[in-house]
């Protein structure tokens, strides 16, 4: 059985083109995350985000301090 437990998802305002470009600079450079995206044509904005060493609260913090909403999605 394949763990999931190292992907994150997350409800976003991250809504355009340029939104997701202020986000890939900072995830970017971000240690420990392996890979991310964000869905801009989903009403939710989804941010996935793959990384076995980072948790949501460091990912929303991270977010968030840049001016974007940002919370885990259940």
């Amino acid at each position: 059985m394949e763990d999931f437990y190292h992907i994150l998802l997350f409800k976003t305002n991250i809504s355009s083109e340029a939104d997701k470009a202020s986000v890939c600079a900072m995830l970017g450079n971000t240690p420990g995350l392996e890979k991310w995206s964000v869905d801009i044509e989903d009403e939710d904005c989804v941010l996935r985000v793959i990384s076995r060493t980072l948790r949501h609260a460091q990912i929303i913090e991270l977010i968030t301090q840049h001016g974007y909403n940002c919370c885990e999605l259940l």
